[in-house]
């Protein structure tokens, strides 16, 4: 995919790979990453990440062979006026400098902080995306908002010909996980829809009472309702609940990151705001119709559309003050999700369950 030149010195027998962030940005990640394992059959793989990814990967099959924590570390696994500890980070990066990396691989947004990290760890060479005002690497890939967040990953791996295995991100399910899903869950497979109504930016959120409609009609064709989520979602999924009259399965907040993957991978269908669970569901092979904000949808959209519909909301003024998007961000968390029509998601929701909607 890349045109730029790079050499290699020498076949590299331990690869680090930077990506501290959520489980949407490490689904997005994983086409990139079963590049590099392709590319690299005989290479140590090692995921520079957060503690999540060491539980949930731990005994999963997946392109890396072990993850490294790291700390919150401004920028990088935390907002930019976090607080470093000035005692951690310096025992990280002694850490990482005795690993003695081959080659980094920067994947953790445009490098203002986390360019600097990478220089930090002294591998032999590195790559990784850049800003112009960024710590320039050993070779890299010019950051630009407007770009499908998997492609954008796939082009820095390119950089040491590393070739797309796949483009539609895969994770594996444990028996553990589907063990964990069926104990908490308790409904019938094969009839099974889930909802999340969460996200962690409350612009992403497509109103709740949109998401009452839509599992109200569900229910009514017969269909079981899981309203799933993390424990912070738990003040939506209770209300959620409430909404739909107790005629659905709260799930949120009970559940690990592995059993949730394992109770998706069993739903017929999820009805979820671009969060996290929309791309796991996606990545364990299930549906999904996702509520997208049309500015969102550029980098997070699922690249095929035989089993996965976007629905998006075109709203580009805040429905608070009228500030646009273009302008300086308001104060308002109000939704821009919230133009997406029931109507759509619920056409887009019974054709992929293969069966007629109901009429109006």
């Amino acid at each position: 995919m890349s045109e730029r030149p790079f050499a290699l010195e020498g076949e590299p027998r331990k690869i680090a790979v930077l990506r501290a962030n959520a489980i949407g940005d490490f689904v997005f990640a994983l086409p990139a990453l079963a590049a590099l394992r392709q590319r690299f059959p005989h290479t140590e793989i090692v995921l520079l990440g957060l503690p999540w990814h060491v539980d949930f990967l731990r005994g999963r099959d997946s392109p890396v062979d072990r993850v490294v924590p790291l700390p919150k570390i401004r920028g990088i696994g935390a907002p930019e006026d976090f607080d470093t500890n000035e005692l951690e980070l310096p025992e990280c990066i002694a850490a990482l400098r005795d690993e003695a990396f081959d080659l980094v691989v920067q994947l953790h947004g445009g490098g203002r902080h986390s360019n600097h990290f990478v220089r930090e760890i002294q591998p032999r060479q590195a790559i990784g995306l850049s800003t112009p005002d960024a710590l320039p690497l050993d070779a890299s890939v010019r950051y630009v908002y407007w770009q499908p967040e998997i492609l954008r990953l796939l082009e820095v791996v390119s950089l040491v010909g590393a070739v797309p295995a796949v483009l539609t991100p895969a994770l594996s399910v444990k028996q553990e996980d589907l063990a964990e899903a069926r104990a908490a869950c308790g409904l019938p497979r094969g009839r099974l829809v889930a909802l999340h109504a969460g996200a962690g930016d409350p612009r992403r959120r497509w109103p709740l009472e949109n998401f009452a409609r839509t599992g109200r009609t569900l229910r009514d064709a017969g269909w079981e309702i899981a309203i799933v989520g993390s424990e912070q979602d738990d003040t939506l999924a209770r209300s959620l609940t409430e909404k739909l009259a107790g005629r659905a399965a709260n799930i949120a907040g009970r559940l690990s990151l592995g059993g949730l993957a394992g109770l998706l991978s069993e739903c017929r269908l999820l009805i979820g705001n671009d969060s996290g669970p929309l791309h796991i569901a996606e990545a364990v092979g299930t549906p999904t119709v996702g509520v997208y904000w049309c500015g969102n949808i550029v980098n997070a959209e699922p690249i095929t559309r035989a089993t996965h519909r976007p629905v998006l909301s075109w709203r580009l003024e805040c429905p608070v003050c009228g500030a646009g998007v273009h302008d300086a961000r308001c104060t308002h968390d109000a939704p821009f999700a919230d133009l997406a029509p029931v109507e759509e998601v619920l056409e887009q929701a019974f054709d992929l369950l293969g069966v007629p909607a109901p009429s109006p």
